[in-house]
C-alpha cells in the first residue's frame, strides 16, 4: 500500500468525521444533509480504512512531512540571512578600499606638488647680497625661496616672530633675524652672512620647519597652539 500525504490523511480524518455526523442526519430524519456528506465522504479515504496496522505509519509520514517542511523554511531563512550579510560586508569592504584609494592618491597629489613648487624655487646662494633690505623686497625673497603652498604659513610664523625684521633681537633669549633662531649662530649652518643676509635666514627657516614640523604649515598648526615653534 503507498504512503498518504499529509493532505490525504487530514481529508479522511476530516471525513471520518463528517461521516459521524451523516448517520446522526439519518437518524434524525435529515435526509438532504445526509446525501451531501455521503456525496463529500464518498471521494475521500477514512483514517478507518487503512488497516489498523499501517495507521501509526500514516500518522508519523505526515508529521515527518511537516518536519522537512519546516527545515527546509528554516533553510532558506539561514540563506538569505548570509546573503544579506556577504552582500553589507561588501558594501562595507568596497567603501574602505575606495576610501583608502582616494586618501592614497591625495597623498601622492600633495607630494607631486611639493616637489613640482620645489622645483621652481631659488636656494639663498643664488641671490647677491645687499647693504640692506625693505619688508617688500625681504618678502619678494621669501616668495622665491619658499614654496608656494607653503609660503603663507611660513609668512604666518615671521610676523609673529619678527614683523619681517631681519635684524629683530629679542631682548630677553638673544633670538635673532626673521625667524628668530635661538642661537643666532645656528644659521650659519646655511651662511656666514646670517647676520645681514635675509635669504640666509629664510633658507634656514624652511630647512628648520621641514626638519621639525614636515613643513611651514605644520609648524604654523605648532604655532598656533603653543605660542612658540
Amino acid at each position: 500500500m503507498s504512503r498518504i500525504s499529509v493532505r490525504g490523511f487530514a481529508v479522511a480524518s476530516a471525513t471520518a468525521v463528517t461521516t459521524v455526523g451523516a448517520v446522526v442526519g439519518v437518524a434524525t430524519g435529515d435526509t438532504q444533509n445526509s446525501n451531501d456528506l455521503e456525496t463529500t465522504a464518498s471521494g475521500a479515504t477514512l483514517l478507518t480504512d487503512i488497516p489498523v496496522g499501517e495507521q501509526a505509519g500514516v500518522q508519523n509520514a505526515s508529521l515527518t512531512q511537516q518536519a522537512d517542511a519546516i527545515a527546509f523554511s528554516a533553510d532558506a531563512d539561514a540563506k538569505r540571512s548570509a546573503e544579506e550579510a556577504a552582500r553589507i560586508q561588501a558594501a562595507k569592504d568596497a567603501k574602505a578600499k575606495k576610501s583608502a584609494a582616494e586618501a592614497k592618491a591625495k597623498e601622492e597629489r600633495e607630494a607631486k606638488e611639493q616637489v613640482a613648487s620645489r622645483s621652481t624655487t631659488r636656494d639663498a646662494s643664488s641671490f647677491t647680497p645687499q647693504s640692506s633690505y625693505t619688508v617688500a623686497q625681504v618678502k619678494d625673497i621669501a616668495r622665491q625661496i619658499v614654496p608656494a603652498s607653503q609660503f603663507q604659513c611660513f609668512s604666518n610664523i615671521v610676523d609673529q616672530e619678527s614683523t619681517w625684521n631681519y635684524k629683530a633681537v629679542n631682548p630677553s633669549s638673544g633670538a635673532y633675524g626673521l625667524v628668530q633662531a635661538l642661537p643666532g649662530s645656528k644659521m650659519s649652518s646655511v651662511a656666514s652672512d646670517w647676520r645681514t643676509n635675509p635669504a640666509t635666514q629664510i633658507q634656514w627657516g624652511l630647512n628648520y620647519m621641514n626638519e621639525r614640523y614636515k613643513s611651514p604649515c605644520g609648524a604654523w598648526t605648532f604655532h598656533q597652539a603653543n605660542g612658540w615653534y
